[in-house]
């Protein structure tokens, strides 16, 4: 009996996401038209919309301040008896508008048009944050079909690397963490993502002696120095890596459709240590030379590689070594969740009902608030939206992707739930 009923709730439960679709573009247009760029971070606003787009109907929803400006929301609802907890992650914040005589539409418009909705933030990442606010909505009008808790969690702090943020909700409430995590992290419905690189970020600083730049025997160049040291660092991407089996195969199973996607060159990326200098500062005029010269570097680490490893080799190249001092920013170490998990299989069985084709399942560059909840042991999955100029001008997502997303993630919540058998009598 209890099969035939979690059935039927199921089967309400993707009608209900089926007529849902004008609701979904009005959550996003919602979402998009309120500015949370960061910098400031300022979330309060967004956080509060999202609140009033959630009370109710059984749903609890808390706004709290970290750092203010920087506002979080969590909130919760309950299933017919206790159970598992799945929780939806996302972050509120963006990337700035930057000149918006560079957008062809109002970046705070929300404007559709051609089965897109263009805005800043509707890929990276509120188009994400509504369909999980949609799976919210839905899942609560058919708790009788479910055991157990949903929970959605959105940080105002993300493009920042999340402390105030999606830590701070897990550190502040227990149930903010859970069995599983989906988050609508940019990305594609085609590709989900159950791992990610770690990272280090270091500032490098080189000193040297100012000097005429006719008279190089009185001087010593600072840029020079530095350019020597960071040839040094690039070496660092030759390293051997030992990428644990399971996330090898991951990578070579994806890899036809991931890089259509992502570009070509992304396996290799997938497998090797990389290491950017974003920032170079140095000198003053051309015929001077430099006393001071600074670097910022940001290497990042492939599954098999840990931050120990990378922070040896630093030391090996940098300690000691005249006119060079540094110090690292931030450390992460490269972490991923079972590719075959539980919550991977529901994703994917979602995904071909509403896109008649199974994703594949890969590794992921970049860096999400994921990492957070893989560092608590929670199985978590990135299952979002291509990043069309994802922090560019006239950012947009596609409305077909827009929809079947919202359906992964309230089908995949749903049966994750309703799958726990624990407490039945």
């Amino acid at each position: 009996m209890a099969r035939s009923a979690d059935s039927g709730a199921r089967e309400r439960l993707a009608a209900l996401v089926r007529g849902s679709r004008a609701r979904l573009i009005d959550v996003t247009q919602q979402l998009v038209r309120v500015a949370s760029e960061n910098p400031p971070g300022d979330t309060a606003a967004v956080a509060e919309l999202t609140a009033k787009l959630l009370v109710g109907n059984g749903i609890e929803a808390e706004v709290a301040t970290s750092v203010a400006p920087i506002t979080n929301l969590i909130a919760r609802v309950h299933g017919h008896r206790p159970g598992r907890r799945v929780v939806y992650n996302g972050h509120l914040d963006t990337y700035p508008i930057g000149r918006r005589s560079d957008w062809s539409v109002d970046p705070l418009g929300a404007i559709l048009k051609d089965g897109r909705l263009y805005g800043r933030g509707a890929a990276d990442m509120k188009g994400g944050i509504a369909c999980s606010i949609l799976a919210m909505l839905l899942l609560a009008e058919v708790r009788d079909g479910w055991a157990g808790e949903a929970v959605i969690t959105l940080a105002g702090d993300e493009e920042t690397m999340g402390t105030q943020g999606t830590q701070f909700l897990l550190e502040r409430y227990p149930h903010a963490s859970g069995d599983a995590m989906i988050t609508g992290d940019a990305g594609s419905p085609d590709v989900l993502r159950f791992g990610e690189k770690g990272m280090i970020w270091l500032e490098i600083e080189a000193e040297g002696k100012a000097a005429h730049g006719a008279h190089v025997h009185l001087g010593v160049n600072a840029i020079e120095r530095l350019m020597r040291v960071l040839a040094e660092l690039s070496e660092l991407r030759d390293m051997p890596v030992r990428i644990p089996a399971e996330v090898d195969r991951a990578i070579t199973e994806a890899a036809a459709v991931s890089e259509a996607i992502s570009g070509n060159g992304e396996s290799e990326t997938l497998r090797r240590v990389t290491v950017n200098c974003g920032l170079f500062q140095g000198g003053v005029l051309r015929n001077i030379i430099p006393a001071a010269a600074k670097a910022t570097v940001d290497i990042r680490l492939p599954a098999g590689v840990t931050v120990a490893e990378i922070e040896q080799r630093l030391a090996a190249i940098l300690d000691q070594r005249e006119g060079i001092r540094y110090r690292i920013d931030r450390r992460t170490e490269p972490r991923w969740s079972d590719p075959r998990h539980e919550i991977v299989t529901h994703l994917s069985r979602a995904a071909e009902e509403a896109r008649g084709r199974r994703p594949v399942v890969n590794y992921r560059i970049g860096g999400s608030d994921a990492r957070l909840y893989r560092q608590r042991g929670v199985n978590s999955i990135v299952c979002g939206l291509t990043p069309h100029n994802m922090g560019a001008p006239d950012e947009y997502v596609d409305l077909e992707e827009l929809y079947a997303v919202a359906h992964m993630h309230t089908l995949a919540g749903f049966d994750f739930l309703a799958a726990d058998r624990r407490g039945e009598r």
